[in-house]
């Protein structure tokens, strides 16, 4: 249940605009229900339930496939005319809607998602070739046709191209596009991280390379404007130990970071450095900053870092961050999620209820978009630049956060950001509102690339990790349901 306008849920939140906070929470209110009627010009949408996301995995990703490209724009029926009551998501073909219902019905099931899992697992990991998407032909086009044209983008570079050309044609901004080949460690070559064995050097070469070429080639398929998701330990398992010690890069990986940030940077590409579990996070937080230094000299971020608003420490890593930007005259690049590793960070560290989390979410937000922080950063007064993407599938979330940007308290770049393949309700209900109205929203939506089957790998991997946000797609269900019944009734010319 949300907070009542002024309350924070639980202990004081260091971080989060305190002494603004009964003022914030008042905006919020107001905007569930005035904004929405005011600005959206429909009274009834589907309510999104706030799950801990993150978003920064690229979690379970959601996306239009290319063979929908096309369809988007073309396949307007005469009898849409009768159609009652415009919804946003009625730039989606039916076939993304079917797929979608589809695989929210799957997700949102306990009966059904444990069996569909296992068969994913299946898919990505086995050693038979009539069971690898990449080797049997029948089985890829059976799977290019339903979970990869739900979540992914292409497997080259020209359906790449194309999938993102089909979103910004329905009215997004841009894409953050990530690349779904990874390395996983098995538990032996773990601990043969810090043995400083020969597998483990000869291992370093075939893994930072692959990994250096893949994003490279990622920050070339996107466009000025776009974002590139960067996950630091798909760079194998030197990037791992040097991560959990809290040590710099090493050479080679330090070159190759720097080739990839230099590259963002010439092309107007923007990159998100993801956040990770909590083994590695300082020694991400830690790389993060120092390329901020180096790249975002200028007033717009090319390296964002991701903060986690369910860690009860992220208002205070936040603000230390805020500091150092501003004392150092840097801009300080933020991807906000709720977070995405809860079933293997210690729970301590999180916050006790999920209205907590809420919370801190909504007032991190809130304090950034307002430029004001409690308590104020030491050292003198001044905030500095900051560059935003708010990354949530909880549609109050994005209300609220919307509602301080029309009242035209920003003093903060924001875009706004979701799965592809999730939470189309929220991201179509983004790109709606801006329309007519001389107010766009920057909405995008995160979708990785890669053959079929490292793309299968990759989804298996963000669903085990996001199981329970997994599980929370009820409200996307809904969604799809609700324009499923509208359509028909618009073919049977049912108003209403």
């Amino acid at each position: 249940m949300a907070p009542k306008p002024g309350a924070l849920v639980g202990r004081p939140l260091p971080g989060i605009i305190s002494g603004k906070g009964p003022r914030a929470m008042v905006v919020v209110r107001l905007s569930s229900s005035q904004w929405h009627r005011r600005h959206l010009g429909f009274a009834r949408m589907a309510s999104t339930r706030a799950i801990h996301s993150t978003s920064n995995r690229p979690a379970l990703s959601e996306n239009l496939h290319l063979d929908d490209a096309s369809a988007i724009l073309s396949t307007q029926d005469p009898r849409s005319a009768r159609l009652p009551k415009a919804s946003p998501l009625a730039v989606l073909p039916l076939a993304k809607v079917l797929r979608s219902y589809m695989v929210t019905t799957i997700s949102s099931s306990p009966l059904l998602l444990p069996p569909s899992l296992a068969l994913m697992s299946i898919l990505a990991n086995t050693t038979n070739p009539a069971l690898n998407p990449d080797r049997n032909p029948i089985l890829r086009y059976l799977l290019k046709k339903t979970f990869y044209a739900q979540f992914c983008a292409g497997e080259n570079a020209a359906e790449v191209r194309q999938t993102i050309a089909s979103l910004k044609r329905i009215g997004f901004s841009g894409v953050i596009l990530g690349y779904a080949r990874e390395v996983v460690l098995t538990d032996a070559q773990t601990r043969d991280l810090a043995s400083g064995s020969t597998s483990a050097a000869d291992a370093i070469d075939s893994e930072v390379t692959p990994w250096a070429r893949g994003t490279m080639e990622t920050v070339e398929l996107a466009s000025p404007g776009d974002f590139v998701a960067l996950k630091f330990t798909g760079a194998g398992r030197q990037a791992l130990y040097v991560l959990s010690q809290r040590l710099a890069p090493p050479l080679a990986l330090a070159r190759a970071i720097d080739d990839i940030c230099a590259l963002a940077k010439a092309r107007g590409v923007r990159l998100l450095f993801d956040a990770e579990q909590q083994a590695v996070q300082a020694g991400i937080d830690d790389w993060t900053m120092e390329y901020m230094r180096r790249y975002n000299t200028t007033d717009r971020a090319v390296v964002y870092g991701t903060y986690q608003a369910y860690l009860k420490a992220t208002p205070e890593v936040l603000g230390g961050h805020l500091k150092i930007a501003r004392d150092e005259g840097f801009t300080l690049g933020v991807k906000l999620v709720r977070g995405a590793y809860l079933g293997s960070d210690p729970r301590h560290l999180i916050h006790d209820t999920k209205a907590e989390t809420d919370t801190a979410y909504d007032g991190i937000a809130a304090a950034l978009l307002q430029r004001e922080w409690s308590p104020p950063l030491e050292g003198g007064k001044g905030f500095p630049k900051v560059d935003m993407v708010l990354a949530s599938h909880n549609r109050d979330s994005v209300v609220k956060a919307r509602k301080v940007v029309d009242e035209g308290l920003r003093g903060t770049e924001v875009a706004f950001a979701q799965l592809q393949g999730m939470a189309d309700e929220v991201s179509c209900e983004l790109v709606a509102s801006g329309k007519g109205q001389g107010i766009k929203p920057s909405a995008y939506k995160y979708l990785v690339w890669g053959s079929t089957g490292e793309c299968m790998k990759y989804l298996l991997r963000r669903a085990h990790e996001n199981r329970d946000a997994v599980q929370r797609t009820r409200s996307g269900r809904e969604a799809m349901q609700a324009e499923l019944v509208r359509r028909v009734k618009g073919f049977f010319g049912f108003a209403g």
